[in-house]
């Protein structure tokens, strides 16, 4: 059975500040870094910073918009930290977004030059669905290791999600 389906997963996480929510409402849902500067389109708070774009372009993730499995990730508490993000919003994407032609999974943060980028059925074999699907012991350091290693990881869908998979971006 398709561990997705298995695990009930019914919707991953993209982050972003609170201010880019009328932006996203605007475009009919998220786009792509290489699809926002190709439309000279800027973001009013960007999440990423010069860095990570430029890794992203060397990797060719500029085409993607890039998912969480879950609703936390370390580069979005880089984000705050460094004030880039002051209002985090966690965006609900459909599962569904699975189902589009291209979409890959990062094992990690996806523009270190160390992280495979793989297909969806790839995915299948290599997600820890059980730390990040199922109740575990997370006061239990190697579950709770297993649950970094999880949250790091990334969902990568061409070029843009249209807003009809984005379960909340009416409440923001």
């Amino acid at each position: 059975m398709d561990p997705f389906i298995r695990y009930h997963v019914s919707h991953f996480y993209h982050f972003c500040d609170r201010r880019n929510l009328p932006l996203i409402r605007e475009l009919r849902g998220l786009l792509s870094l290489e699809q926002l500067e190709a439309r000279n389109i800027e973001i009013p708070a960007p999440g990423g910073n010069d860095w990570s774009h430029d890794a992203d372009r060397n990797k060719g993730l500029h085409r993607y918009v890039h998912l969480c499995l879950r609703n936390n990730h370390p580069m979005e508490f880089v984000a705050r930290q460094e004030g880039r993000i002051v209002d985090t919003v966690f965006l609900q994407v459909s599962s569904e977004v699975l189902q589009l032609d291209g979409v890959m999974y990062a094992s990690g943060v996806s523009n270190r030059a160390d992280v495979p980028i793989r297909t969806i059925d790839e995915a299948r074999g290599l997600i820890d669905f059980e730390v990040a699907y199922t109740r575990t012991d997370w006061t239990d350091p190697a579950i709770k290791r297993r649950l970094d290693n999880c949250e790091k990881c990334e969902i990568l869908v061409p070029d843009f999600i249209p807003i009809e998979l984005i379960r909340n971006i009416a409440d923001g």
